[in-house]
C-alpha cells in the first residue's frame, strides 16, 4: 500500500539540472576566498586533522565492507561534538582531549557488540534491513555496559523468544537487536497481551518492534538478570512483503478511512480501525497555565488523501520517537476527540489522540538514496586533502555522493561528509549544519529570524523555540554554527531555512562567547588589533591591554538573563527586554555596559570597544553590586585601575558590513514593521565578546 508521486521523478530531475547549472555559475574568486578561509581558521583546520586522522579507524562490525573506512563521519557531527566538548570543559581543551572524545563517541555510536554469533532471525533481519536507524536508538550491549536506560532511548528490536512465567499469566519476551550479541527480558504491558498469544498472536520470534519509555530493572545489583519494566509505549513492524502482514493490514486496517469517522457513532461505542501515511511530526509543545502540559502532534494522510492529526500528550510524547516521517501508520481503536476539545487550531472536526485501548503497527519507510553532487563550493583544500581522506581509491575524482532521501524527495544531510556552505542549499534539503555570521537580527511575536552569512552568500533562517529564547547571549557579528536546519520555497520562490529547537539533530553553539575557544591554544591564532576584520568568518581573539582610560565609558543597567541583553522600564512601568521584545520583570539582574579603548604593540591607534554582562565584569575585574557600593567619587576613579591590565579577548564586528546578497539566496518575508531590529552598541564599531585576565 503505497502513496503514489507521480511527478517526483519529474520534478527532481528538474532541480537536479536547475543546481547543475547554479553550481557551473559560481566564481573563481569564491571557491579561492574559502580556499584562504579553511587554512587560516584554527576551528576549521582542527575539523579537517580529526577527519583525517579518524578516517584511518577500522570500520565498525556492522559496517558495509565496500565502503571506506570512516565514510560516514559527516562534517557537523564532528564539528558538532568538537563544540559540545568545549562547551564541557569552558576552562580548556587540548588536541589530546577532544581526539579521545570524539574516537569513544565514534566507537560508541557504531559499536556492533562483541564478535558472537548471533542468532539465525537476528542474521536475516539484518540482511533485508533497509530503514534508516531512528534517533536515540540505543543497543542491548550498551544497556548492560552502562547499567542505566533512559526513558527518551529508542529500543529497535527483534523478538527472540516469547513464553509465559512459570505459575504466573505474565507474558515476558526475550529481545536482541541486530547490533548486538546480548539479549534482554521484556515484561510486555497487559495493554498488548491480545496480540501476545503463544499460539496465534504475532508477537513471536522473529518479529520486530520499537520501544521507548522504558525502566530498567536489576535484581539485587547482577547485571545477569537486568530485565525491562512493562512499558505502554510499545510500536510493532509489519512488512507488506510477508504474508501473514498483509492479510492482517487488509483484514483490519483497510475498511475504515478518516471521513468514515462520526463523532456520533463514537459516542455509541463504535471504534476504528485506521491506516495512513505519516505527513509531519511536529516539535514538542509545552501549554497549560504553567507551561506543564507536553503535546505533540503529527499529521496523517489516508488513502484518500483527508488529512488528520494525531495527537500526544503528557508523557505519551516519547512515541513519537518510534516515529519516522514517510512511514505507515495503523492505528487500532485511537481515541476520537474534537478539535475544539483538544485546543486544536484546525479547519477539521476531529483528532485522534493514544487512548487507553489504543495500538500501534507501523510499516517503516524504506529507506531511500540519492546520488547528490559535491558542490563546487567546496575549497581546494577541503576538495583535495579531505576527499583523498575520505575516498582513498578515488581520489580527487569524487563528484557525488550518496545520502538517505524520504518519500517526498527531501535529502538528508546530516552526514555529509563536507562542510555545507548557503551557497549550496537548494529546496527539500534537511539536517542542514552551517558554521557563519550572525549579520542581522530580528524578532516578531515569539519567532526570531537571523540573517546568517558565510564566504558564499547569506540567507535568513527562523527559529522556532519550545518556549522562549534559550541561546544565552546573541548579536550581530558573533561566529556561530547552527545544525538540524531544514530549507523550503516560500511562496514567493526565495529560499527559507526554518530551526526547530526539540527537533532532531538541533543545536545551536555561540563560538564567539565560547570560554573554551580562548583558554585552548588549538582553537586560537592571536591576532594583532591592527590584523581586526570587520568581514571576518572566524573568531578573532587577541591579547591586547587597557588604554586611555578617559575614553572609559560604565553605564550601570539591568540585564534580561535568559538572553544577555538590555533591559528597560516600558511605558507600563514593567522592565521590558529590548531584544526579546518580552516583559521580563523578575528576569532582571544589574549589569555593566562598558565602553573601553584597546591597545597592542602593533596598533597605531587605539580601538574603542563595548562589551556587557560577563564580559564587562571581567574587564572591569569588579561586580555590579560591588561597583554600586563604591562612593560615587571612587566610581568615577574606579576605571584608573584598568590601565595597562593585560587580557585575551574575543572581538567581534559589531556595525559588520551587510553584502549585497547573492541571487538565489532569497532573505525570508518579512513584513514591513512586523520585526524589530535590535542593537546594543554605544558608538562603538567592535564588540569584546569575551574575555580572560591574563595573569
Amino acid at each position: 500500500m503505497h502513496f503514489p508521486d507521480n511527478n517526483r521523478n519529474d520534478a527532481m530531475e528538474t532541480e537536479q539540472q536547475q543546481q547543475k547549472k547554479q553550481q557551473l555559475s559560481y566564481s573563481y574568486s569564491s571557491y579561492v576566498t574559502q580556499g584562504r578561509e579553511e587554512q587560516d581558521d584554527p576551528f576549521l583546520i582542527f575539523i579537517h586533522n580529526v577527519r583525517s586522522t579518524l578516517c584511518g579507524l577500522p570500520p565498525a562490525l556492522d559496517d558495509d565492507p565496500l565502503q571506506p573506512p570512516g565514510s560516514g563521519m559527516g562534517w557537523g557531527w564532528i564539528a558538532n561534538r568538537l563544540l559540545k566538548t568545549c562547551a564541557t570543559y569552558p576552562s580548556g581543551v587540548t588536541p589530546a582531549i577532544l581526539l579521545s572524545e570524539i574516537s569513544m563517541a565514534w566507537s560508541e555510536q557504531n559499536r556492533s557488540g562483541a564478535p558472537k554469533k548471533q542468532l539465525d532471525c537476528i542474521v536475516k533481519l539484518k540482511k533485508k534491513r533497509n530503514r534508516l536507524k531512528l534517533p536515540n536508538t540505543i543497543t542491548i550491549d550498551s544497556i548492560y555496559e552502562k547499567k542505566f536506560l533512559s526513558l527518551s532511548s529508542v529500543i529497535e528490536a527483534v523478538i527472540i523468544n516469547a513464553y509465559i512465567l512459570p505459575g504466573t499469566d505474565i507474558y515476558m519476551l526475550t529481545l536482541g537487536d541486530v547490533w548486538s550479541s546480548n539479549t534482554i527480558d521484556l515484561y510486555l504491558h497487559r495493554r498488548f497481551y491480545d496480540i501476545a498469544d503463544l499460539k496465534s498472536g504475532i508477537l513471536k520470534q522473529g518479529r520486530e518492534i520499537l520501544l521507548t519509555g522504558c525502566y530498567l530493572r536489576i535484581a539485587a545489583g547482577s547485571l545477569l538478570s537486568a530485565r525491562i519494566l512493562p512499558t505502554e509505549y510499545l510500536v510493532v513492524l509489519l512488512d507488506e512483503d510477508e504474508d501473514d502482514d498483509a492479510m492482517l493490514l487488509g483484514a483490519q486496517f483497510c475498511f475504515d478511512s478518516f471521513s468514515s469517522i462520526s463523532l456520533d457513532a463514537v459516542k455509541e461505542g463504535a471504534s476504528y480501525s485506521l491506516y495512513a501515511r505519516i505527513d509531519y511530526i511536529g516539535p514538542l509543545e509545552v501549554q497549560g497555565k504553567h507551561g506543564s502540559v507536553k503535546r505533540k502532534q503529527v499529521t496523517l494522510v489516508d488513502m484518500g488523501g483527508m488529512r488528520l492529526n494525531f495527537l500526544l500528550w503528557g508523557e505519551q510524547v516519547q512515541v513519537a520517537n518510534l516515529f519516522s516521517v514517510g512511514s505507515m501508520l495503523a492505528i487500532d481503536k485511537p481515541f476520537i476527540a474534537s478539535a475544539i476539545d483538544s485546543s486544536l487550531e484546525t479547519s477539521g472536526e476531529i483528532c485522534l489522540e493514544y487512548g487507553s485501548a489504543t495500538q500501534l503497527f507501523m510499516v517503516p519507510v524504506t529507506l531511500h538514496e540519492e546520488q547528490v553532487c559535491v558542490a563546487m563550493t567546496q575549497s581546494p583544500y577541503q576538495g583535495s586533502k579531505l576527499l583523498n581522506a575520505s575516498y582513498p581509491s578515488q581520489g580527487p575524482t569524487v563528484s557525488q555522493v550518496t545520502l538517505p532521501c524520504d518519500s517526498q524527495g527531501t535529502i538528508d544531510f546530516s552526514n555529509y561528509p563536507f562542510r555545507s556552505y548557503i551557497a549550496d542549499l537548494r529546496n527539500k534539503m534537511t539536517g542542514i549544519s552551517l558554521y557563519c555570521v550572525v549579520t542581522d537580527i530580528r524578532a516578531s511575536e515569539g519567532i526570531f529570524s537571523l540573517k546568517i552569512e558565510d564566504t558564499t552568500g547569506a540567507v535568513w533562517a527562523k527559529l522556532h523555540f519550545s518556549r522562549y529564547w534559550s541561546l544565552g547571549r546573541l548579536a550581530v557579528g558573533h561566529i556561530i554554527y547552527i545544525s538540524g536546519l531544514s530549507s523550503s520555497l516560500t511562496p514567493r520562490k526565495s529560499l527559507e531555512l526554518s530551526w526547530f529547537q526539540s527537533g532532531t539533530g538541533s543545536s545551536f553553539f555561540n563560538l564567539s562567547c565560547l570560554p573554551a575557544f580562548l583558554n585552548s591554544s588549538c582553537f586560537q591564532r592571536l591576532l594583532s588589533l591592527s590584523g581586526l576584520s570587520t568581514d571576518a568568518s572566524c573568531v578573532q581573539v587577541c591579547r591586547i591591554w587597557v588604554d586611555r582610560v578617559e575614553c572609559c565609558y560604565v553605564d550601570t543597567r539591568l540585564m534580561h538573563t535568559h538572553c544577555g541583553h538590555l533591559a528597560d522600564k516600558a511605558a507600563s512601568g514593567d522592565m521590558e527586554c529590548k531584544f526579546c521584545h518580552k516583559i521580563c520583570t523578575g528576569e532582571v539582574e544589574p549589569t555593566f555596559r562598558l565602553k573601553i579603548a584597546l591597545a597592542d604593540e602593533t596598533a597605531a591607534t587605539n580601538v574603542i570597544a563595548w562589551c556587557v554582562g560577563q564580559t564587562a565584569t571581567e574587564l572591569l575585574q569588579i561586580s555590579p553590586d560591588e561597583f554600586y557600593e563604591l562612593p560615587e567619587e571612587e566610581q568615577i576613579m574606579y576605571p584608573a585601575s584598568l590601565e595597562n591590565e593585560t587580557f585575551i579577548v574575543a572581538i567581534a564586528s559589531s556595525r559588520r558590513r551587510q553584502r549585497q546578497q547573492q541571487e538565489g539566496g532569497a532573505a525570508v518575508e518579512l513584513e514591513q514593521g512586523d520585526h524589530h531590529r535590535y542593537n546594543e552598541a554605544v558608538g562603538a564599531d567592535w564588540e569584546v565578546t569575551y574575555a580572560i585576565k591574563c595573569e
